[in-house]
């Protein structure tokens, strides 16, 4: 029976418009939407839960008290996790340096055999959390993990590399793995049933020590991106545009 830990993190939804603050270092992120970092964390959680299906266990999911938390947890509760945690500390502006700290203080506690994180997030400035998190559990971590088994006592996952390579490594839990991709997409839970998670499932709270934001690299400025260039729409027939397309190349020095 497998102790299963997936780290759920949440990131500003970049359908919404972004804004610097007045220090000009950091978004202003008063009335930013937060969502689950649904390419790998959403993955992370999915990966869980098929362990559990496949080997038994327990799926514990962990995410920060930010606004958005308590739908995604209940979600992974409808989808099949089987503890809800919420992490009570101003995590706005923290870093993954200060997350991993705060968040392995609380996991220690759980002592998981596997614990599982997204590989990677748009946020992610000061590097992923996952090998964070390994580094302050004193912990072993693969990342780029794209499936995971149990087979014959032994943890075998899948690790992808650049051009298609993939690679398969033994790994001794307990451990942690930065999902990039579960063995099947995210599931789909309908809104009755994460309606129906709410009234039968509790999310249980729990206080971060005060976050140490140092190791991350200090922002001086940011800025709004400009435009450098536009688009120049060649008009004409075939021949008209093909003859202005060469003429182009060789003034850039192309042809």
């Amino acid at each position: 029976m497998m102790n299963i830990v997936v780290l759920a993190k949440l990131v500003p939804d970049l359908v919404e418009e972004l804004t610097i603050d007045a220090s000009g270092a950091a978004l202003d992120l008063t009335f930013a939407r937060w969502i689950i970092n649904e390419l790998f964390d959403d993955h992370a959680i999915e990966q869980g839960i098929l362990l559990k299906e496949r080997s038994g266990g327990t799926v514990t999911v962990i995410a920060p008290d930010l606004e958005g938390a308590d739908d995604v947890l209940f979600t992974a509760a409808a989808k099949g996790a089987d503890r809800l945690i919420k992490v009570r500390s101003d995590f706005s502006a923290a870093n993954n340096h200060a997350v991993a700290r705060a968040f392995s203080a609380i996991i220690k506690g759980f002592q998981p055999d596997l614990i599982l994180t997204g590989v990677q997030a748009h946020n992610d400035l000061d590097g992923s959390a996952g090998p964070l998190l390994a580094e302050s559990l004193g912990l072993p971590y693969v990342g780029y993990v794209s499936g995971v088994a149990l087979a014959d006592g032994k943890f075998m996952v899948k690790k992808e590399y650049p051009g298609g390579l993939i690679a398969e490594m033994e790994v001794t839990l307990p451990a942690v793995f930065g999902i990039q991709a579960a063995e099947q997409p995210p599931r789909y839970v309908a809104v009755s049933k994460v309606r129906q998670a709410m009234k039968t499932s509790s999310i249980e709270e729990m206080d971060a020590s005060d976050l140490d934001l140092s190791g991350a690299p200090e922002i001086e400025r940011m800025f709004q991106p400009e435009a450098a260039a536009h688009a120049e729409m060649l008009e004409g027939t075939p021949e008209e545009v093909s003859a202005k397309l060469v003429a182009l190349f060789k003034e850039l020095g192309v042809l």
